[in-house]
């Protein structure tokens, strides 16, 4: 009788309202997430002329400052979502680095910067795992990769409220207010989250929703033994490397190369993640609803498919000399960098044990995080500073590097093919 009380109550929390009320409210928790981290893109001409950095100094702030920490604090947390009250740590680590965030705009060396950016990277560790093992317990199997690619939203959304908010406040006001009001804007969101999102029972959907969660060893073991979930997360580091790691890039590359200023550039990323970005995951939402029957191994195939494509324009995009066609092959390239992210969790968390879905989503974001905010940043500000003192014009240097390191999108595109392929029972994790 308990139990048909206990269930009654949780089918009244993830009826269909309540269900898209907390994916909104998770969309845009993560909107903050992106924002906050992808503002520095927006922002490295001016702090890297008030500091006086280089472009490899520039690199180790934006990406390996947040990123070095998802090596270290991202796994423990995902195994934390594993354990305890995901909605508390949601909103606690949400409140962390919005407070960390506005911090920023008050330091006065590139040492305070840094420490603060480190900081931000913990907090960010502990928002996206635990929302990710939530959403999959109010949302069915069939329906994950759909509601995973509306939260996917909030990437286009924050990235694009970080080249426009951004650029605007930058140029009127300086780079210390943006991040003052970006860290402020989350602790109202903070609030709501906690006051009106409650918590689902855990593996309601599954059935071994009710077991322990395994030890990370034990979860690394189960992972190795499905190749689709292995080539998954191998896949993710390149997509994410050959994508946003890149695009990181792309508002000094329009300055340098294109003569562009923060607040064209701005404006200009502003509308391709806002409006391409937002129709690209609307359309591949669409696309994972249309085709929910097929499973996951045609969203992983259809990842597989659309990246090797992209990977063309995103070539030309850095090698032509013609602005309007590097603009016009960025409007290809920007929005497609969303297209992995829903039907990559959506596969994910349908991979995956109830019991283990944390700590594999935060491995996800290690491999993405660190290849985008470690290994990107930092290989291509070391090549440009290597290639611009071996070239007749050093401003050119990062376009070589950018054209040579598109061609990644390729490898990642192959993974995700290998990911598509038929496994064996035995290699199922979560049949």
């Amino acid at each position: 009788m308990a139990n048909a009380t206990l269930n009654a109550i949780e089918d009244d929390r993830t009826a269909p309202s309540a269900r898209w009320y907390v994916l909104f409210v998770m969309t845009l928790i993560y909107t903050l997430n992106i924002a906050d981290r992808f503002v520095v893109s927006t922002l490295i001409e001016p702090i890297k002329t008030e500091f006086v950095l280089s472009d490899a100094a520039v690199g180790v702030l934006t990406g390996a400052a947040l990123a070095v920490f998802y090596v270290t604090a991202g796994i423990p947390l995902g195994m934390m979502a594993d354990r305890i009250s995901r909605k508390r740590m949601i909103v606690a680590s949400l409140a962390v680095w919005s407070v960390l965030t506005a911090i920023c705009g008050l330091t006065r060396s590139y040492g305070q910067l840094l420490a603060m950016r480190i900081g931000v990277g913990v907090g960010e560790a502990g928002g996206t795992p635990p929302a990710q093992s939530l959403l999959a317990d109010i949302f069915p199997a069939e329906s994950r990769a759909f509601a995973m690619s509306l939260y996917a939203l909030g990437a286009a959304a924050g990235a694009a409220l970080a080249s426009v908010l951004g650029g605007l406040i930058a140029d009127s006001h300086g780079w210390r207010a943006v991040f003052i009001l970006f860290g402020l804007m989350g602790l109202p969101v903070a609030l709501l989250a906690a006051l009106t999102v409650r918590e689902p029972l855990r593996g309601r959907h599954d059935a071994d929703g009710g077991t322990a969660a395994p030890s990370f060893a034990e979860a690394i073991r189960i992972i190795r033994k499905s190749k689709p979930l292995t080539h998954l997360l191998v896949g993710t580091a390149a997509i994410t490397f050959a994508g946003w790691g890149l695009v990181w890039w792309v508002p000094t590359f329009l300055l340098r190369s294109h003569g562009m200023s923060l607040q064209e550039s701005g404006v200009v990323l502003g509308s391709m993640h806002g409006i391409g970005g937002v129709a690209v995951t609307m359309l591949t939402a669409w696309a994972m609803g249309a085709y929910a029957a097929r499973g996951w191994r045609f969203q992983s195939l259809f990842v597989a498919a659309v990246t090797a494509l992209v990977t063309i324009p995103a070539v030309i995009a850095f090698a032509t000399a013609s602005k309007p066609l590097a603009l016009a092959m960025l409007w290809i390239v920007v929005p497609s960098i969303y297209l992995y992210i829903g039907p990559t969790l959506g596969i994910a968390q349908n991979l995956t044990p109830a019991n283990m879905r944390g700590i594999v989503c935060a491995l996800i974001l290690f491999v993405a995080n660190f290849a985008n905010l470690v290994i990107a940043p930092i290989l291509i500000g070391l090549l440009s500073d290597l290639v611009a003192s071996r070239v007749a014009d050093p401003a050119e240097s990062l376009r070589y590097v950018l054209t040579v390191m598109a061609f990644a999108g390729f490898w990642a595109a192959w993974h995700y093919l290998a990911a598509s392929r038929p496994p064996s029972t035995s290699e199922m994790p979560n049949p």
